[in-house]
């Protein structure tokens, strides 16, 4: 338990994962049970299909939760620096491609949490590692599958170039 890794984890992150603990402990567990009770009640299990998805799903169910326990129990809340400084987790971050100047805006957050079609990147990510630390105005190359990327750090938390 000493050496548990450490979930790093925004507050709306570490409630999103209790609501859905909450959900599967209170819902989906009974909904699975009830499946698997209707499946055994069909007789012969060798050939029972349903009786294999229920048991499949309620593999699934079981291992998620251990996982978002795991992950709550272990979580350290990240919380949102002063504004304008250097990029950390929670920062969000607008950088401009330096290649053909388009911006785009980013929320690092710890790799729980990572979406990127929601805009949050992990810290653990290439260009999360790669955003950690930088002031705005400063130029970061993100060694990326297609190549280095540079990105021109724009805005922190509000404060932007001028």
């Amino acid at each position: 338990m000493a050496d548990m890794q450490r979930t790093l984890v925004t507050r709306e992150g570490l409630e999103k994962m209790q609501k859905e603990l909450d959900e599967l402990r209170s819902k989906k567990r009974g909904e699975v049970a009830q499946r698997l009770k209707e499946a055994i009640s069909m007789g012969d299990l060798s050939e029972n299909s349903e009786y294999d998805d229920a048991k499949n799903e309620q593999s699934f169910v079981e291992g998620r939760i251990l996982e978002l326990e795991t992950k709550i129990r272990t979580a350290v809340l990240i919380s949102q620096k002063k504004k304008g400084g250097r990029v950390d987790l929670a920062s969000t971050v607008t950088i401009q491609d330096m290649s053909d100047g388009s911006e785009e805006t980013v929320t690092i957050v710890g790799s729980t949490e990572s979406d990127p079609f929601e805009g949050k990147i992990s810290n653990e990510s290439p260009a999360g590692r790669a955003l950690m630390g930088s002031k705005l105005g400063d130029i970061v190359e993100v060694d990326a599958p297609t190549g280095i990327i540079k990105y021109k750090i724009t805005g922190i938390d509000g404060a932007k170039v001028k």
